[in-house]
């Protein structure tokens, strides 16, 4: 299944890369994400909690990144294991640009998962990978902006 989306960051590209290779933002920014340790250069290795439709599961997995073209675009590439609910995995190819409003993010994600997760349907799976993406982008860009919600209350 492929996502694609594009979100305008009141922010300058060099600020926007810095989020997006730096673990603790993306930590705060993955749902479910209990643990993100790691670096850019070396990967990542994540334990991500989810519940999509009726089968709950801590996934773990790696993340590392390729086709790196600082500060303008790369390729994150995951891939993680839920035990008997299955597994997931994808890669996103995300561009930054300048913008006259900040920095414009684009992403086209590509998600795969099998096991019992592969069972629920296309419909439950597809919408459920568009909410997650949507939370992620949403949060991070409210990060990068310095309108972190948690951090306003």
């Amino acid at each position: 299944m492929e996502l694609t989306g594009t979100r305008v960051i009141a922010a300058d590209i060099d600020t926007v890369w810095a989020h997006l290779n730096n673990a603790e933002t993306l930590q705060a920014c993955i749902p479910g994400c209990q643990e993100l340790t790691g670096s850019a250069e070396d990967g990542f290795a994540a334990v991500v909690k989810q519940k999509v439709g009726p089968v709950s599961a801590t996934f773990k997995g790696e993340v590392t990144l390729e086709n790196v073209n600082a500060p303008n675009s790369y390729t994150i590439v995951g891939e993680g294991k839920g035990g008997v609910a299955g597994f997931a995995k994808g890669r996103a190819d995300v561009t930054l640009e300048t913008v006259d409003e900040g920095t414009e993010l684009s992403y086209v994600v590509d998600a795969k998962v099998g096991g019992k997760l592969a069972q629920l349907g296309s419909r439950v799976i597809g919408g459920f990978a568009k909410k997650m993406a949507d939370q992620f982008f949403e949060k991070f860009q409210e990060t990068v902006e310095g309108r972190d919600s948690d951090a306003s209350a």
